[in-house]
């Protein structure tokens, strides 16, 4: 199976609910929701129940990773609509940095690297 027929629910693996985020950072699920709007993380509807969600990957300790929301611009500008950027964010790139996806790149510190290749997709 090819990263394009992976289900986007696998191949990012571990979500996190509205609630769940809420109560990792610590805020109202209305901050949440704000954050998902405001474009600070990409959410997709998963499981059997559709709800949303968001990728675990895209917070660290400190909360939601500083790289994200200028890395989904570049994307977006690029044409990329929400799902296809979590697929790219999260389809295992060997070239990149750090071993994995996009994603593992921009949490190992690589944000400049990952977005030269994203602007390289747009052009």
């Amino acid at each position: 199976m090819t990263d394009l027929e992976t289900p986007l629910e696998t191949l990012v693996g571990e979500w996190l609910t509205v609630p769940d985020i809420a109560e990792r950072l610590g805020v109202r699920l209305a901050d949440v929701r704000r954050l998902i709007d405001d474009g600070d993380v990409l959410a997709a509807r998963v499981g059997e129940r559709k709800v949303v969600a968001v990728p675990e990957k895209f917070f660290d300790d400190e909360g939601v990773l500083h790289s994200l929301k200028g890395t989904f611009t570049v994307l977006a500008d690029g044409g990329m609509n929400h799902d296809e950027i979590l697929r790219w964010l999260f389809t295992p790139d060997a070239t990149l940095p750090v071993d994995g996806a996009p994603i593992d790149s921009l949490r190992g510190g690589f944000k400049t690297e990952v977005r030269r290749r994203a602007m390289e997709l747009a052009f």
